[in-house]
């Protein structure tokens, strides 16, 4: 029987090459007329920035720039940002980037309307009301940030990921334009690829998947194994690069409404620990976590083999699962991730606090398998 769901997706999604220019179409019927404009800095020194004002300032919408974005998002980063909003008395918010840009972005918008510090907003709807508009342009297929209502901050001074999943969040605009993806860095598009990948994978597993979010996964699975190496290898290649929007797209809008897991709760630590790129984070850990899962959603991971082009039809369960692994792995090694977190510099006597730190992540309540502080600190272990 069908469950009641809800199911939180942005008012309108603008999607595929030369959706930037639609956007431009899109704002000429829109109220807006000034934007505080929330990047980093590569995007502005490489000139996708200027394209993005361009459109703006051809619609009329004078744009305020806010470039100073960390790649793991920090409370100052949204202080900041939401200091130079309040000065220049900006009316919407406009986000370009990966993850970062748009997580920061959504703080700065929930801030705007709710008041308070970022830190109050720990946890899930914990807003009262909606976020000033936002407007998202992704540049990775990754994060798949502009179509969720999550958000994760990272909190300098406790060295750990605040995760905030808020409806009150969600854009009124996402645009994803694979020309804006091209000739981006190798290590870049492998990194938020692999976590585009988690997502897929840990939605498909949860404990809160459901019809709609099992349909989505799996096609996100297949999409993204089927052109994040080609992606890797060649920049310039749109057709790869389209089916890795649409890819994370769909992985995006599956999480956002069923949940993720202890990929992700474990991969937070790291991020706050040692500011590792989330997608790295992810990636490593990925076969990890789901070994320990087996038990637990055997045949599931059998249909993500298949999903990842592997023939399960004379496997058992557990072959099935392993065989996803395998197959995990074999793809980061394709498009180059490190083998282990010992060569990033995590280390062993960290483990105990990041643990207990991922046991209390938003994220675990939804891993098909319950695990404990030993468990956990034997998969960082296994992940080294």
């Amino acid at each position: 029987m069908l469950q009641n769901r809800r199911i939180y997706l942005p008012p309108l999604s603008l999607i595929g090459p030369g959706a930037l220019q639609d956007l431009g179409d899109e704002l000429k019927s829109l109220p807006y007329k000034k934007a505080l404009f929330v990047t980093d800095s590569v995007l502005v020194k490489i000139g996708v920035a200027k394209q993005v004002i361009e459109v703006m300032e051809a619609s009329n919408i004078e744009v305020v720039l806010y470039k100073d974005v960390q790649p793991n998002p920090t409370v100052k980063n949204v202080n900041d940002g939401l200091a130079l909003l309040k000065e220049n008395n900006c009316d919407f918010i406009l986000t370009l980037g990966g993850g970062s840009p748009q997580d920061c972005g959504k703080a700065i918008g929930i801030l705007a309307t709710n008041g308070g510090n970022i830190e109050d907003y720990e946890g899930i709807h914990m807003s009262k009301s909606k976020s000033l508009p936002l407007i998202a342009i992704n540049t990775t297929a990754g994060t798949a940030s502009e179509v969720t209502i999550n958000y994760v901050i990272t909190d300098e001074k406790r060295h750990i990921k605040m995760v905030m999943v808020d409806k009150n969040c969600l854009v009124s605009i996402a645009v994803n334009d694979p020309k804006l993806m091209l000739n981006k860095p190798a290590s870049l598009t492998a990194a938020t690829g692999m976590d585009a990948l988690t997502h897929a994978i840990e939605t498909y597993i949860t404990k809160g998947a459901f019809e709609w979010s099992d349909v989505l996964a799996l096609e996100a699975i297949k999409l993204i194994s089927e052109s994040l190496e080609d992606a890797v290898k060649n920049g310039t290649d749109l057709e790869a690069r389209s089916k890795m929007a649409w890819g994370q797209f769909i992985a995006g809008q599956a999480f956002s409404n069923a949940g993720l897991g202890y990929v992700h709760s474990m991969a937070h630590q790291l991020g706050g620990m040692y500011d590792l790129p989330h997608g790295v984070a992810n990636a490593i850990l990925l076969p990890h976590v789901e070994k320990f899962n087996i038990p637990a959603c055997a045949h599931k991971l059998k249909n993500v083999a298949k999903a990842m082009g592997v023939d399960v039809a004379n496997m058992n369960d557990d072959e099935g699962a392993n065989a996803a692994i395998k197959a995990i792995q074999s793809l980061s090694r394709a498009v180059g991730i490190p083998s282990g977190l010992e060569e990033l510099g995590v280390k062993k006597e960290d483990f105990k606090e990041m643990s207990k730190n991922a046991l209390a992540d938003v994220c675990t309540g939804g891993n098909p398998r319950e695990v404990n502080l030993e468990e956990t600190m034997a998969i960082y272990a296994e992940a080294m």
